[in-house]
């Protein structure tokens, strides 16, 4: 079973005099959870993220049970003597993929994200939005145990951003933990197990409510699931609202943004659960 990663009194600071970055911290991010960072800018985010990814190393403190992790930095190098395709293929053989399933595995993420056309393009010839959709790519092809993003949805186009988060859904939906920064508080409101915020270099778990499903259009999904089943975790924590209508039957109201990552993890769910049926409210009125 997938360790759990625990950050014990954890602290990091850069030179051996530098001022504290982060200090004090205690993290506990369990198998199949879904954790949101926020912070004002310069708080400790990032070192965060980078201690979790296993990039940084604390100056003290401990961090245990690593999980094979993939990451996504706030800012991909692209100047790197490589072609797309090539570029992932190589990290996915360094993940411990063959290169025949590296270059599949490779293939398949750029088509998902939009940028199947540039997998013969040279990194250095890529625009910024195209340079992240290869960062994103590279931390999925191996199907991480734990995937950390910082601020891995800026410069991607709608179609990618909701891609990735179909791919969130997957992971948690696996198993897998993803722990996550993003300058938009709507991102993927409603669905983490736990946010953190970062300030004046320490940890604060909010307590308070969860961020708020954005306002907008909803849509409501009626599913079936298999005898005995409970309603998936990851489906009930996307979803705004979740009402039992019978024996395994469940209606389940989303904002439209994130019905495609709410439908995702019910047909990935093992066993998957039937979906009844699909509309929006007004479809009634």
């Amino acid at each position: 079973m997938q360790p759990e990663l625990r950050l014990d009194g954890v602290g990091r600071r850069y030179g051996l005099r530098g001022p504290w970055v982060l200090r004090g911290v205690d993290l506990g991010v369990e198998p199949g959870s879904l954790v949101r960072v926020e912070g004002a800018n310069g708080t400790g985010k990032s070192t965060l993220l980078r201690l979790l990814a296993g990039i940084d190393a604390p100056t003290e403190g401990r961090v245990t049970g690593r999980p094979r992790t993939a990451y996504v930095p706030e800012r991909f190098p692209p100047a790197l003597p490589f072609t797309a395709a090539r570029y992932l293929t190589h990290l996915g053989t360094v993940h411990g993929l063959t290169r025949r399933a590296a270059a599949r595995a490779a293939g398949e993420w750029l088509e998902r994200l939009g940028a199947a056309g540039y997998a013969d393009t040279p990194l250095t010839r890529l625009s910024k939005g195209s340079s992240q959709k290869v960062a994103v790519a590279q931390a999925l092809l191996a199907e991480p145990e734990l995937l950390v993003l910082d601020e891995a949805w800026t410069g991607l186009d709608a179609d990618a951003r909701a891609e990735l988060e179909r791919a969130v859904a997957e992971r948690t939906g696996a198993g897998g933990a993803v722990v996550f920064v993003d300058h938009d508080p709507g991102r993927l409101a409603g669905a983490p197990d736990a946010v953190y915020t970062v300030r004046e270099g320490t940890l604060h778990r909010r307590t308070g409510p969860a961020t708020p499903v954005p306002d907008g259009p909803r849509v409501v999904v009626g599913v079936q699931g298999p005898p005995g089943a409970a309603l998936p975790a990851d489906a009930r924590r996307v979803a705004a609202s979740a009402e039992e209508t019978g024996p395994g039957s469940h209606t389940l109201t989303v904002a439209a943004s994130h019905s495609d990552v709410l439908l995702r993890t019910l047909l990935t769910a093992r066993p998957p659960w039937h979906v009844v049926r699909v509309h929006t409210p007004e479809d009634h009125r």
